[in-house]
């Protein structure tokens, strides 16, 4: 059977790299199912979760690492999350003739933007120009102009599962760069079909059998949106009373609907006045998941 929803480290003992390994089955269906768009669009968000969720395991820390790209083309906006202990989310808007394309014509003019969001303190936030034939290029770019860290990294997704393969670069060891130039080789041989299809170990003895490779634990990946009432109250909040009071008179109430997980939440005229006075009281209305 083969694993899924796992993210395993491994690194190659003798050299200056290090790498990841990342296939995602029930959490890319459950994060799929409120998402429009084309195939190829999907596609996208399925490589857009791959991706962070390996890069939020290159780095330590409690809290959500945030991918976003963002322009004025047919692809509009594509943001995957995943937090420290592997819980993802995405989204992505798009125009219903969004196809296949490098990013510039998908996504016109715009921006690649990685923040990570820190519990008890500021954000750290990186934006590079949206440039290249795919996501991993631009990820990759990304690396080399804001960390100057060499990176690569593979991403595939389809219907059914998304997985993908990340390598980079360890302090500087003798024979270094000779080093990262055969294992990038190497991996360049990956295929989709093998990408999407085989487990890691076999990923790893296809691509490595002759290094010594240590591979560690795997790790288990989940979609859970973070959404809450609090969370949507305080968005209210600072749209201000003008604004809220207009959309009450049109509407009698105000529904917000979670573009990650499609749960629906509603307030009514006393839910939003307590909101207004930050009372503390949050008097609920039905909630619809």
């Amino acid at each position: 059977m083969i694993k899924q929803d796992i993210l395993h480290r491994f690194l190659f003992e003798e050299l200056g790299v290090r790498g990841e390994w990342v296939k995602l089955g029930r959490s890319w269906q459950e994060a799929l199912q409120y998402q429009q768009g084309t195939e190829f669009v999907k596609e996208l968000l399925g490589q857009a979760l791959v991706a962070v969720t390996m890069l939020s395991a290159t780095v330590k820390f409690t809290g959500s690492m945030i991918l976003q790209a963002q322009g004025d083309g047919n692809i509009k906006t594509l943001v995957a999350q995943a937090s420290h202990d592997r819980k993802i989310r995405g989204l992505v808007r798009s125009h219903v003739d969004a196809e296949d394309g490098t990013l510039v014509t998908l996504f016109g003019q715009g921006f690649l933007a990685l923040t990570i969001e820190i519990d008890n303190s500021d954000p750290y936030q990186g934006i590079v120009p949206l440039e290249g034939e795919n996501l991993a290029n631009a990820l990759e770019t990304y690396f080399q102009q804001s960390e100057q860290i060499k990176t690569r990294l593979w991403l595939f997704a389809d219907q059914y599962h998304a997985a993908g393969l990340l390598l980079q670069e360890l302090p500087a060891q003798k024979h270094f760069l000779a080093d990262w130039e055969r294992i990038e080789m190497l991996a360049d041989t990956i295929t989709r079909k093998e990408l999407l299809e085989l487990d890691c170990e076999q990923v790893l003895y296809r691509l490595f059998n002759e290094e010594k490779v240590r591979l560690f634990a795997p790790e288990p990946v989940v979609f859970q949106c973070t959404c809450s009432r609090p969370r949507i109250e305080r968005t209210l909040r600072a749209m201000g009373r003008p604004e809220l009071e207009d959309i009450l008179r049109e509407q009698q109430q105000i529904e917000v609907v979670c573009e990650f997980c499609g749960s629906a939440y509603q307030f009514d005229k006393v839910d939003v006045e307590s909101i207004l006075t930050q009372s503390g009281l949050s008097i609920s209305s039905e909630t619809r998941h």
